[in-house]
């Protein structure tokens, strides 16, 4: 007589429990990032709070401000004009074929040269800013962290936001917009040969255009919007050296992640100061026209 089978309530489950336990950890890991998110950006909060402290009560010295300018201003030139002038050439060839169906080849430089000096310069000497130097930063100063140097800094009395941070977020957000008018220089040049040079556009109209189309107002939105992305990579990247993880892995990732972030933000930030900067000249100058000069 064979014996009933026992039942093992490690080997069982009830039905739907799988999908059920997988729907806890769906949550769970959700309930985690929001969390973990939050306390990021409280902690990088108060870390902006005490880098903007220091800055308006003492000033870094000259010595410690130069090198960090040179390093952010003078050496991201190249990069930033090698970029600029093929960003605009790449818009004058993707323009051509579909303004020229229209008929409106003439007018290529208006759009040209408003989407280079209200969106692609300053995005793009911003993005060239986080790449080259937001990553260097977090690496440097993660590597500072990983070597208890930021920790020997404070045992000498050295206050680190005020001697490592401050002189880097000043050369970021006051070299960015001279970073940011390169950029739209060489992309005006750029995107100018390769319409009238190489694609035959008449020259005067191609200028004419420009100047009818493109104003003040949108030169002054992509200077503006640059001091915004000039302090977004400075935070994002000397938060991440500080905060970085133990080892070469951990000043790898931080190095990563300063560049991501700051990427990211940068794009939320164009998409913010575009809404209210819109709505601010509709509002200063309801029926468009020239804008400011």
């Amino acid at each position: 007589m064979s014996s009933a089978p026992s039942y093992d309530s490690a080997s069982h489950t009830k039905p739907g429990g799988g999908l059920r336990d997988s729907l806890y950890r769906w949550v769970s890991d959700w309930g985690t990032m929001v969390v973990d998110t939050m306390v990021t950006l409280g902690d990088m909060a108060l870390f902006t709070s005490r880098i903007f402290l220091w800055l308006f009560t003492t000033l870094p010295r000259k010595g410690t401000v130069l090198p960090n300018f040179y390093h952010v201003g003078v050496l991201s030139l190249p990069v930033v004009a090698l970029t600029g002038t093929f960003i605009g050439m790449v818009l004058a060839n993707q323009s051509y074929t579909q303004f020229r169906d229209l008929g409106l080849e003439n007018r290529m430089g208006a759009v040209i040269n408003m989407s280079l000096v209200r969106e692609l310069g300053p995005v793009l000497a911003a993005t060239m800013l986080a790449g080259r130097v937001g990553s260097a930063m977090a690496a440097v100063l993660g590597t500072m962290r990983v070597t208890e140097q930021i920790d020997a800094l404070t045992s000498m009395g050295a206050n680190p936001i005020h001697y490592l941070v401050v002189p880097r977020f000043l050369a970021c957000i006051l070299l960015i917009p001279a970073l940011t008018i390169m950029a739209d220089f060489m992309g005006i040049v750029g995107g100018y040969f390769y319409s009238v040079v190489m694609l035959g556009v008449d020259h005067y109209q191609y200028l004419n255009n420009s100047r009818q189309f493109v104003g003040g107002w949108d030169f002054f939105m992509g200077i503006f919007k640059s001091f915004f992305f000039g302090g977004i990579i400075a935070v994002v990247s000397c938060y991440r050296g500080f905060t970085c993880l133990e080892g070469a892995e951990g000043v790898g990732r931080a190095a990563t992640a300063a560049f991501v972030f700051s990427f990211v933000l940068i794009l939320i930030v164009d998409l913010l100061l575009n809404i209210v900067l819109d709505a601010t000249f509709m509002m200063v100058w309801p029926h468009g026209g020239k804008k400011l000069f």
